[in-house]
């Protein structure tokens, strides 16, 4: 058994991306927060499948090219090898939650120069 307090991690840039409340043996469990404006570099993952549940706000989740605009209450599954990239089209903050399995550290290959 393990109990975790937000309040006890961090943002990974500072005030915003994942804050892992979680990382393996078997999974990551992430709180994940954009701000207006902010991204998050395009990726995909050779072994992890990835899912995001947003909490509250709206984001853009681009998979494979289609923009996936999600708002509070749905949620998006991203396979392994699926590029995905995270960017806060909105003028309010997005927070939502983010799983990876099965947990393999490194597994994110992030893809440059891409564009949608």
């Amino acid at each position: 058994m393990c109990i975790v307090n937000e309040e006890d991690r961090e943002y990974r840039f500072g005030d915003s991306g994942p804050k892992y409340l979680m990382k393996g043996p078997r999974m990551n469990f992430a709180l994940v927060q954009f701000l207006p404006g902010q991204d998050f570099d395009a990726h995909y993952h050779n072994v992890m499948e990835e899912n995001f549940y947003i909490l509250d706000g709206e984001v853009d989740i681009v998979v494979d090219g289609v923009v996936n605009r999600l708002h509070a209450g749905q949620m998006i599954h991203v396979e392994p090898g699926e590029i995905h990239y995270v960017k806060n089209n909105s003028d309010k903050a997005v927070k939502m939650v983010s799983t990876l399995a099965p947990y393999t550290d490194p597994d994110k290959v992030v893809v440059k120069d891409y564009t949608y």
